[in-house]
């Protein structure tokens, strides 16, 4: 009798993870259907017509007819080879150069204990609260007295120069993670700190840097403010600044679109290579020592 209660309690048990394994995974499907399907819709929506468009179900996302007008008449109005070259070089740059300034910040704060190092980085961190419109003017006139206007020099300068409290904090948390023990060891081998940070540090940290390189990247491509106020000059637009313009003046909505999918491509492809890189840092970096 006692073991065939047993058996049931067990069976009932069973039951139960296998409904609520069903229920979970139902809603985390409906979930990412909801978040995924507005991209689906945008990429199908470039290859339609309007006719398409406004009077197809938005279910339907198979285009009929399949079409590269869309992309051809945005082609006869902007020249999308020269701006997405501009985004593009900007945002392999600038990622390069915040990487470069916030490695070697977070090195310090994070191995070259030293007194009030935790006051700078507390320092940094509140600036993540300051909005970037307070510095628009000071930045703006600066740029102007270095005779930088219209010009992409303005845009790595500052990224350079100002680097990032938020890379300078994943960067830290990393490092922190890192056994002293290899450091250690390459300082009596007789390495510099310069050494141990570009021979050691650096070539073990490769997911926290696709990670800022990601964060970096997207940020620059899909940066509006700053290059409308100092790219003056339509010849030193990038993509984001020129989809602005058309999102202002065309009423095509299948046009708009295919406009779109160019601006997201670039992220989605750089995010699909790292993504692995990416979740294992935003996993690890805050549970790391201080």
């Amino acid at each position: 009798m006692e073991a065939k209660l047993k058996i049931k309690k067990s069976m009932t048990f069973k039951n139960k993870r296998i409904v609520g394994s069903i229920i979970y995974n139902g809603f985390m499907i409906l979930l990412c259907i909801t978040l995924i399907y507005p991209f689906l819709w945008t990429f199908a929506s470039a290859f339609k017509t309007n006719y398409q468009i406004y009077h197809e179900s938005a279910l339907n996302l198979i285009p009929n007819p399949f079409t590269f007008d869309n992309f051809i008449a945005l082609a006869q109005v902007y020249d999308i080879g020269r701006m997405v070259f501009n985004g593009l070089y900007l945002a392999l740059v600038i990622p390069l150069c915040s990487i470069f300034v916030s490695s070697m910040a977070a090195f310090a704060l994070a191995r070259l204990r030293f007194k009030g190092s935790n006051i700078i980085f507390i320092l940094l961190l509140s600036t993540m609260m300051i909005p970037s419109y307070v510095t628009l003017i000071p930045n703006f006139a600066i740029m102007v007295k270095l005779g930088l206007l219209n010009s992409h020099w303005a845009l790595i300068l500052r990224a350079a120069l100002s680097g990032s409290a938020t890379a300078i904090f994943l960067f830290r948390q990393y490092f922190l993670s890192i056994p002293k023990d290899l450091e250690n060891a390459a300082i009596i081998d007789g390495c510099s700190w310069a050494g141990v940070f570009f021979r050691i540090v650096l070539p073990n940290s490769k997911p926290v840097l696709a990670t800022v390189a990601i964060l970096s990247f997207r940020g620059t491509w899909n940066a509006y403010l700053w290059p409308s106020i100092i790219l003056q000059n339509d010849a030193q637009w990038t993509w984001t600044l020129g989809l602005k313009l058309l999102s202002e003046w065309e009423t095509s909505q299948s046009i708009l679109m295919a406009g779109s999918v160019i601006s997201i491509l670039p992220i989605l492809i750089i995010y699909i290579i790292f993504q692995r890189q990416f979740v294992n840092t935003q996993m690890s970096s805050g549970f790391t020592g201080t």
